[in-house]
């Protein structure tokens, strides 16, 4: 089993006065990975989103889909998942190691405690590899040269970039655009992205009390609707079908009635770099 915890660098220390969106995702996920000032943020946002529980198990599902769809039609052996998040059922290296055991993960997260995590559970089968390195989006070069980044992935050969439910923490003034572009420009041809977003489009009013509740938090959130949100992630790429959907409709595996769209208000989409 080979694992790499970004050289054992010292864990950064964890501020629980704060809430961070890593930690109140676990909490919608139902997780126990938070503390009081994530609790107290998450519930200001199911007060104004009550689905925002659904919403987070549906864009959990889709990547899983979608890890499962790279790792094994689309010929996919290698991960870069950005805005990790605590480790959960169904973590990208478990997925895309039961389909294809030799694949490499590299997760990255700015939360501490997401690190703290990463290193006990993240740990990758005996074929392939993971790494996990403290780092933020907002800085995309810094995550393409850390050492355990160089270390995992061989950047000559495809790598899928998961991008889930992070570009809605990232304003316009950190110019998402040039992040994303920053990120698949160091990628081969034949690479994936998967992304997923927040909108306002299905249920304006839950949306804005939602943006609301985290703004007050010290969260950014800036909600984008289905154009906006595919023309910073996926311009310039070969959407995969169905194209940009629903994280719920994103080639579902069951037949059963599925959320309705203002439960969901997440789209997300999977494409592949020329």
């Amino acid at each position: 089993m080979e694992d790499s915890a970004a050289g054992e660098a010292p864990v950064p220390e964890i501020d629980t006065s704060r809430p961070h969106s890593a930690r109140m995702y676990d909490y919608y996920l139902g997780g126990k990975d938070h503390f009081a000032a994530d609790r107290e943020a998450a519930a200001k946002v199911l007060a104004a989103f009550p689905s925002v529980r659904t919403a987070s198990r549906e864009n959990r599902a889709f990547l899983g889909r979608a890890v499962r769809y790279l790792a094994g039609q689309a010929g996919i052996r290698q991960f870069l998942d950005i805005g990790t998040g605590l480790p959960s059922a169904g973590n990208v290296h478990e997925v895309a190691q039961s389909v294809a055991p030799s694949s490499r993960v590299v997760y990255a997260d700015n939360d501490p405690l997401v690190l703290a995590h990463a290193r006990a559970l993240l740990t990758s089968g005996p074929e392939g590899r993971t790494a996990y390195i403290h780092a933020d989006l907002r800085e995309p070069q810094a995550i393409l040269d850390h050492p355990a980044t160089r270390d995992v992935l061989d950047f000559t050969q495809p790598v899928a970039l998961i991008l889930l439910a992070i570009l809605h923490l990232i304003p316009d003034e950190d110019k998402p655009a040039e992040i994303v572009a920053t990120l698949l420009d160091a990628l081969p041809p034949g690479s994936h992205l998967v992304a997923s977003h927040g909108t306002p489009e299905h249920d304006p009013s839950a949306a804005a009390g939602a943006v609301r509740a985290f703004r007050e938090a010290g969260i950014p959130f800036h909600l984008r609707d289905t154009g906006d949100f595919a023309q910073l992630a996926f311009s310039g790429l070969e959407l995969v079908p169905p194209g940009v959907v629903l994280v719920s409709e994103w080639r579902p595996e069951d037949t059963g009635p599925r959320p309705t769209p203002a439960e969901v208000g997440w789209y997300g989409g999977v494409a592949r770099k020329r």
